[in-house]
């Protein structure tokens, strides 16, 4: 028989950032992603909603260096192309926050 568990959410606390990947490591070897999740019992993950989506036309070596720095963080090229797109957004408005001021 399959349990299938309800969590609210916010009742699963993070963890927090680590400093070095050392750092990590030393807490992947002495923890598991499922250890509050008892045996035979089904999680489900829900994905942010991202609804729109865009073409990005890179040349040959931009890509390869996207895709280089991506697997360096261990993710995907267009999640690392989507971090930074927002990040810079973010810093624009801000930025123009300031100046009307």
């Amino acid at each position: 028989m399959v349990k299938i568990k309800t969590v609210k959410t916010g009742t699963i606390k993070p963890i927090k950032p680590f400093k070095t990947l050392e750092e990590e490591a030393d807490f992947w070897d002495t923890h598991s992603a499922v250890d509050n999740i008892g045996e035979g019992t089904m999680v489900g993950f829900r994905q942010a909603n991202k609804t729109g989506t865009i073409t990005i036309r890179f040349s040959p070596h931009d890509l390869q260096l996207l895709r280089a720095q991506a697997f360096k963080l261990g993710i995907g090229p267009t999640t690392l192309a989507r971090m930074w797109l927002v990040k810079k957004l973010r810093e624009e408005l801000e930025q123009g926050r300031k100046l009307a001021k």
